[in-house]
């Protein structure tokens, strides 16, 4: 008996310090040091969340930047991948389909590169970056859907350039662009 109280306490205590004190300091913090991440990252247009910062989302217009494809039609609720192998029929028509589509709307060559952020889904599907080069791949059109003159489309060009965000403390990761991010630029500048 007196081992099974000893355990007991040894419970009530490890609940309290680790499930409640730990948790309500870590979250405390968070909210003092990092109030816009510990919150999800939210991106807010005229007082309405439109996003977050930390999910993709489809962006369809001809005048946005495209995401990276998600096999979860981007929702987060169900994150994950196809989980189709690299033999996988389903996986190579999926990926055709997605570079013949790809190249139709941007009006590419039939043999011409895509960057393969562009025809392959992350694995969580909810991937909110693209490689820089899938995002200066799109700039033709979406200034050409913008009418953009040659002197602004020179200023888009460097926009683009200013948002490709470095690999994390210099090595982890991949040089990347915040699609969100860059569509909303694109929204709130008036005139290049």
């Amino acid at each position: 008996m007196k081992n099974l109280i000893c355990a007991f306490r040894t419970y009530v205590v490890l609940t309290v310090v680790c499930g409640l004190l730990y948790t309500l300091t870590v979250t405390a913090l968070a909210q003092c040091l990092f109030p816009f991440k510990a919150n999800g990252s939210f991106v807010t247009t005229g007082g309405k969340i439109v996003g977050s910062e930390l999910l993709g989302q489809a962006f369809t217009k001809p005048e946005y930047f495209r995401s990276r494809p998600s096999s979860i039609s981007y929702d987060p609720l169900p994150s994950g991948a196809s989980n189709f192998g690299p033999v996988s029929l389903q996986l190579k028509d999926s990926v055709e389909a997605r570079r013949k589509e790809f190249r139709s709307a941007f009006g590419m060559a039939p043999d011409s590169a895509i960057p393969p952020d562009m025809l392959f889904s992350s694995a969580s599907g909810l991937d909110p970056h693209i490689s820089p080069e899938a995002a200066r791949l799109q700039i033709n059109r979406i200034a050409e859907r913008r009418h953009l003159t040659s002197r602004q489309k020179e200023a888009f060009s460097a926009l683009v350039e200013r948002s490709i965000e470095q690999p994390q403390l210099g090595f982890l990761g991949m040089p990347r662009v915040n699609v969100l991010r860059l569509n909303r630029m694109l929204d709130t500048i008036k005139q290049f």
